[in-house]
């Protein structure tokens, strides 16, 4: 669901093809009839957008099927390894009391400082908190926070255990997650999602049947997603409501199970766990912002570390990575140079920043890797663009975005004039990934090692060159500065130019080149006081400032300067399941599942022999403690994959009354990295649109919600509300009384910069096209191959008509409703050109991650 994945993730596509041919069951959930579908055994047509009523009704499919409730396994998981047994505040209400929403919603005003953030509403979560027993120590009050911050911070740490949640293990208490999520989705029923969806009623029971059958002590199920789900006004919502059935069918931890998220390219992953994404820093840190109570070090820790889990050592983190950031600069004295760190003002994502530059509050750009000229809302896009000073453009090609002022649909036809536009706009010429040192960050958070193939031609430079070279200039500019706020750029560490009496971290390839592997030191951490002392994990870190370390979770990966674990490339002999331990180094700790202690039951024995994967051996023989000499008594976790567990602790040991981190957790709570250990059916925290998913219609729909009051989340994001550059059509707006969803083609990649200019790739998809249902066709006067308009309330662009049964009509509460499809790889620059289809997209998206709705929008469609 909510992939493609035959046509997008072909080399990944492999794995689901061979496990086929092994007997497994492959089912396909999506609008259109694709590659993917003809390969599957059972294609199930979806109206884009409402797959949580789709994934909703297979909850409650599940929790009431005799399978699901006879079979002791799913019982003993849920109870033990999830928050269903977990009892709620007794101040929540759910969608079921409140019309459609959830306890705690109130109006939202912007920061006045910040006016971008798009928010359309905003939820207090206080009353979706676990129920608790009295309280331990904590919260930390300022007093304590100032008191007990010093390093080491476990007293600090410590303070802010909250008191146990209540817990009702026979699931039968009505506050408990489990009634309540049930109660939840009670009106998820399969006619409902028939209604809903246009998901045929005996498919969708299929595909639920299919999911019991092969879910349980001997088989697992898996899901694989991507940016169909994602692009969202709810995207977020929908795989953690995929998570939520998983978890009822014990198919997290364990192997063949899970959800997959399928990242698109190299930059994806590695974008998110080093992230040049605004809200986070290493290793999925919150950023440091002025919204939340992190004003100093220790604000942010009191806000950010989660006592009870593997979090509580984010002291440990942040301050290897303040280290990594200031090197010795950074202080006990002066809280590692925490106040030296920038700090956010508020959403500062893709739309977001567009939409402030539209408005003229951003004055220049660094284009790097990136078309936006194409992008969403393409013309406001444009627009924004035209409000710059300057503009840096680093890529392969001169991109549309490179040439938007000459060039650009509305500079053609008259609209613009060139002359008028005030932006000065700088190319840098870039070299391909061949043409240097670096690592790749794939699906399964693989790190794998690539090495520099050929030179680059003329002026091109590396990515790496040109901010390597950048921030060295930065430090110049601001070397004399006596102001405050540049002190971090004074302090800044930057040391990765290569050494020529040490060429352990290589040499360089171009003039002004980094040392790759200078970087990768970086990112994995060392003992400050000796950078050739690399560590071997993130259990090495410390929070007193004897450690460097970029991004924690990659901490292990480059465990001494002759041991590069990303380069490794020895498969698994004949006969071992298939952990691949040796190839390439995936994070955490090399680990292939995460939380895979969950494939083992509470006593620490596989849930079966055919799915075993990691289990206790109570006879292993432990060294000595090699801090304390002390002897470790005996028992290990062991199996095919990195136990993601403490080691040593037993199945059957409790948790330590004053214990923080994982001496917080008993032997038999497999989900260290939550608060509880628990898998979270309910949500308590850390999403802003609710502790349940719940079917909510796109932001732009040609029906009315049939399953709430509320039509579309109450939360969700709209950028530039109410200028003309962002129109929006109201429900069932008859002038675009279409569905229609973007998508990408095998031929062609993103934007079309990288295969647009290549003329086999040309040939093989030469122009753009919408993929028109025979029926709409039929209704429109449309034959194959003519040329139609395709509007939106943003624009309208012009496509060759694709006449297929692969994409069609569905009825919708008795509505006949049309779905049309369009990639969006085409611009004006390059062998191929074609119109802008991201022209028609609107800047609305997703509350938790800001990502855009592009999946499910409405559009009109005519012969042209």
């Amino acid at each position: 669901m909510g992939s493609n994945m035959a046509e997008c993730h072909p080399v990944a596509f492999r794995w689901p093809m061979k496990a086929k041919l092994n007997g497994a069951k492959l089912i396909h959930v999506d609008p259109r009839f694709t590659r993917t579908s003809a390969v599957a055994d059972l294609h199930v047509p979806i109206r884009a957008g409402s797959d949580i009523a789709f994934l909703g009704g297979l909850i409650n499919y599940v929790i009431h099927s005799p399978r699901w409730n006879t079979d002791p396994f799913f019982k003993e998981f849920v109870v033990n390894y999830t928050n269903a047994a977990t009892i709620i505040n007794d101040d929540f209400k759910d969608t079921e009391d409140l019309e459609g929403v959830f306890s705690g919603l109130k109006g939202f005003k912007e920061p006045d400082f910040w006016p971008e953030n798009g928010n359309l509403g905003a939820y207090d979560n206080a009353s979706w908190a676990y129920k608790r027993g009295p309280k331990g120590p904590g919260p930390a009050t300022k007093d304590l926070i100032a008191k007990r911050a010093g390093p080491p911070f476990d007293d600090l740490v410590r303070s802010l255990k909250p008191g146990p949640a209540e817990r009702d293990a026979t699931l039968q208490n009505p506050r408990c997650a489990f009634q309540i999520l049930k109660r939840h989705f009670s009106r998820y029923t399969p006619e409902m999602v028939e209604q809903v969806c246009g998901s045929p009623k005996e498919k969708f029971i299929k595909v639920a049947e299919a999911l019991l059958e092969n879910s349980g002590r001997d088989r697992t199920s898996a899901f694989a997603y991507a940016v169909a789900w994602t692009q969202h006004t709810y995207g977020v919502q929908m795989i953690g409501c995929c998570a939520l059935l998983q978890l009822l069918l014990g198919n997290i931890g364990r192997p063949g199970a899970g959800v997959m998220a399928l990242r698109g390219h190299a930059a994806i992953q590695g974008s998110t766990d080093v992230p040049t994404l605004y809200h986070s820093i290493h290793g999925y840190l919150n950023a440091p912002s002025a919204l939340r109570p992190h004003e100093t070090l220790r604000d942010y820790m009191a806000a950010e570390t989660a006592p009870t889990s593997y979090y509580g050592n984010t002291p440990k983190f942040l301050v290897s990575y303040l280290k990594s950031m200031y090197g010795a600069a950074a202080t006990a004295e002066n809280d590692f140079g925490y106040d030296w760190h920038p700090k956010i003002l508020g959403d500062h994502s893709h739309i977001a920043m567009f939409s402030a530059m539209a408005n003229g509050r951003v004055k220049g750009m660094c284009c790097v890797g990136q078309n936006p000229a194409t992008s969403l809302n393409g013309q406001a896009t444009r627009r924004a663009l035209r409000q710059l000073d300057w503009l840096v453009v680093k890529d392969n090609w001169l991109t549309e975005t490179a040439t938007h002022w000459y060039l650009a649909p509305e500079v053609k036809n008259g609209e613009v004039k060139s002359a008028d536009i005030k932006t000065e706009v700088f190319f840098f010429p870039s070299t391909q990934i061949a043409e240097y040192d670096g690592s790749y960050t794939n699906t399964q958070r693989m790190l794998q090692w690539h090495s520099f193939a050929t030179k680059a031609p003329g002026d091109c430079r590396t990515d790496s060159w040109f901010y390597h070279n950048l921030a060295k200039r930065l430090r110049k500019a601001y070397a004399n500065s006596t102001l405050p706020r540049d002190q971090g750029w004074k302090n800044l560490t930057w040391d990765f130019d290569p050494d020529p009496a040490d060429p352990a971290y290589g040499t360089a390839l171009y003039p002004g080149e980094i040392s790759a592997l200078k970087v990768l030191r970086e990112i994995n951490g060392y003992q400050t006081a000796d950078p050739k002392q690399h560590l071997k994990g993130f259990g090495d870190l410390k929070d007193d400032g004897s450690t460097t370390c970029a991004s924690w979770i990659y901490c292990g990966c480059y465990p001494a300067p002759d041991q590069n674990m990303t380069a490794r490339r020895e498969p698994d002999p004949p006969g071992v399941p298939g952990a691949h331990l040796k190839w390439g180094w995936a994070w955490p700790a090399n680990r292939r599942v995460m939380y895979n202690r969950a494939s083992a039951d509470l006593k620490g024995n596989p849930w079966s022999e055919r799915k075993r994967w990691v289990w206790w051996d109570p006879n292993f023989v432990n060294p000595p403690d090699p801090k304390t000499g002390k002897p470790v008594p005996h028992g290990k976790w062991v199996g095919y994959d990195t136990p993601d567990f403490a080691a040593t602790k037993a199945p059957d040991a409790q948790p330590k009354p004053d214990g923080i981190g994982l001496d917080a957790l008993s032997g038999a709570q497999p989900f260290i990295m939550r608060a509880d250990g628990r898998g979270w059916l309910f949500v308590p925290a850390g999403l802003v649109d609710g502790p349940l998913p719940t079917h909510y219609e796109p932001h732009e729909s040609p029906v009315q919600n049939l399953l709430y009051k509320q039509q579309s989340s109450p939360v969700h994001k709209v950028w530039s509300l109410g200028k003309p550059w962002n129109p929006i059509a109201v429900v069932g707006d008859p002038k675009f009384p279409y569905v229609i969803s973007t998508y990408r083609l095998t031929e062609h990649y993103l934007a079309g910069a990288m295969s647009r200019w290549l003329p086999w790739l040309a040939e093989l998809m030469p122009e753009l096209f919408i993929e028109i249902g025979k029926g709409l066709a039929q209704e429109k006067g449309i034959k194959n191959l003519d040329w139609v308009v395709v509007s939106s309330p943003r624009g309208h662009i012009r496509a060759k008509a694709l006449v297929t049964d692969r994409i069609g009509v569905m009825k919708i509460a008795g509505k006949t409703i049309h779905h049309v499809g369009m990639p969006w790889h085409w611009g004006w620059m390059g062998l191929s050109t074609g119109d802008v289809v991201n022209d028609l997209t609107a800047w609305v998206g997703d509350p938790n991650v800001s990502i855009h709705e592009g999946k499910a929008f409405v559009c009109n469609v005519e012969r042209a």
